[in-house]
Formats: C-alpha cells, structure tokens, sequence
C-alpha cells in the first residue's frame, strides 16, 4: 500500500515564512518617514495659525507678535497690553514646541532685523526711572515677527524639515504688507532651480 503525503514539509513552511518576512521587510522600508509628515504637519499648523492672527489683528484692531526662543524649538503669540507684550491665553495660540527630529531656520527678512534682540535693549534713550513701575520679571521679552492691526507683518521665514530628510523643505514666509505664503518642498524645489 502506497501512502501520499497529506501535507507540507518543514522545510517548505519554513521558506514560506521567509518569504513572507522579506516582504514584509520591504513594505515597511517603502513606509513614507513619520517625519516627514511632522514636519509638513508642524509648518502647515504654524501657518494657518498665523494667518489667523493677522486676520484677528485687522478685524479687532490689536497687535500681536510671534516670538521664537533662542534655540528655536518653539514659539510663542503674544500680544500688547498696557502691561507690555503678554502671551495670549487662547489655546490656539499657547505656545508651541516643536517636535524632536525636526530642523527648524528662523529668519528675519532684512538687514535692520539680523541682530533680534538688540533692537530692544532695555537701557533705551528714556529715563530709567519712567518705567520703574514695571516688574521686569513679569514682562515677557517683546516679539520678533510683529502682525499689526493695520495688516503689516514684520518680514520673515521660517523652514521646517525632517533632519532625516533635509531636502523635503517646508518655508512659510511672511512679507510686509501682510502676504503669509506656505511654500512646499515641491515649489521650493522649483524656485531653487530657477
């Protein structure tokens, strides 16, 4: 009497399983990098935050101003109150760290702007005494990038990418007369080759 087989053998079970890893290996490694998404993620979040600031600047007659730390992981929307430059306590606006992983460039738009802080060197041409009302621990330092009620914003940009992929550029760019611009990899790419 003659047995058939009724199943697969060890060793062709194990070549399907290896299979079947490789591909499963080669799908994950063809994933888009997170990232990537962060950082298309964090500069979309940014620029529609700030082109709802200038809005709220022109429509209610305030001015704002967006200050970025030193390191640049993060930013704050203030604004001006008779107290001096306050954070704004709208949790749209709280501020804002961004995420490991990620390069961020801050740039001010001219020349009179290189130097941030030392347009507002506190030892000014005023008596010191005017303002000794002021506690200097509650007073915020001022913005670099001010959005005016009359629709200017100080010009600047700001580039964000993945530090895996430093190519993939995100740049919002913000000009005088109040034009916010979000400028994609893609078009950055484009102006780069012009």
């Amino acid at each position: 009497m003659i047995r058939k087989s009724a199943g697969f053998t060890l060793i062709e079970i194990m070549l399907v399983m290896v299979l079947i890893s490789l591909s499963a290996v080669a799908v994950v490694m063809t994933l888009p990098d997170n990232q990537q998404d962060t950082a298309k993620l964090q500069a979309q979040r940014f620029f529609y935050k700030l082109q709802l600031l200038n809005e709220d600047a022109i429509l209610n007659g305030r001015d704002y101003g967006v200050r970025f730390d030193n390191s640049g992981d993060n930013y704050r929307f203030v604004t001006l109150t008779e107290k001096g430059w306050q954070p704004l306590e709208n949790k749209t606006y709280k501020e804002t760290t961004f995420e490991q992983g990620l390069s961020v460039d801050f740039q001010l738009g001219s020349d009179a702007w290189a130097n941030n802080d030392t347009l507002f060197n506190q030892e000014s041409l005023f008596d010191e005494e005017m303002f000794a009302e002021l506690d200097e621990k509650t007073q915020s330092l001022p913005p670099q990038v001010f959005v005016l009620s009359s629709g200017e914003v100080t010009p600047f940009s700001v580039t964000i990418s993945a530090e895996s992929q430093p190519e993939s550029l995100w740049t919002i760019e913000a000009k005088e007369n109040g034009e916010i611009i979000l400028v994609t990899p893609m078009e950055y790419a484009k102006r780069a080759g012009q």
